[in-house]
């Protein structure tokens, strides 16, 4: 008896190398929705740099970009990566968490970033040239997975409404949206954070 006890307290420790499993397994089963993400993204990005907007929409979107530099002018390397992090960390959050209500959040999310990167870029561009577009990929390639990740789930999450049993998984997509978001957004936001801080 003592042995089977010992066993099952073994069995219940806790493993990283499962965790990642885990998370890299649900991953794999929600591709569907990231991957839907990731285009209606890059398609209002597309129209973003495309499709010019009244004045007074474009000025709130600059007046908004203008209050993001303002809150970082002055900051430290440290300090600077911190809120990025943390910026970074709450709208990925809210982008997954509250997609329960029918994927609505997340959607909107992807719809707006996507068309606020495209909007950014062709200033960029109307700037400094085409080149400057390559200035922005390294802020890129660890932030933008993470954020697809969070809104697809985000997404997935919202789409629990549709299957039979609708408590079941709700907990389901709720668990392991979290347990994805610890062990895969959160590294990627981090290392992000890192690049972006020390790059700007």
């Amino acid at each position: 008896m003592k042995k089977n006890s010992r066993n099952k307290k073994s069995d219940k420790k806790f493993s990283l190398k499962e965790q990642y499993i885990k998370s890299w397994k649900y991953l794999k089963e929600s591709r569907n929705f990231i991957y839907f993400t990731i285009a209606m993204f890059f398609l209002f990005a597309v129209l973003g740099f495309v499709i010019k907007l009244p004045e007074e929409v474009s000025n709130v979107i600059l007046d908004y970009l203008k209050g993001v530099l303002e809150e970082t002018e002055g900051l430290s390397d440290f300090g600077l990566i911190r809120y990025i992090f943390l910026n970074n960390l709450q709208s990925s959050f809210m982008g997954f968490f509250f997609g329960f209500v029918l994927g609505i959040f997340p959607f909107l999310a992807t719809v707006f970033n996507g068309y606020v990167i495209g909007f950014v870029s062709a200033l960029a561009v109307e700037a400094g040239g085409w080149e400057t577009l390559l200035l922005l990929v390294p802020h890129g390639i660890f932030e933008l997975p993470a954020i697809f990740i969070s809104l697809g789930l985000g997404i997935k999450f919202g789409s629990f409404i549709f299957h039979k049993k609708h408590e079941g998984s709700f907990r389901r997509f709720l668990w392991e949206g979290l347990r994805v978001f610890v062990f895969v957004v959160i590294p990627l936001l981090v290392i992000a954070a890192v690049i972006e801080g020390l790059l700007i």
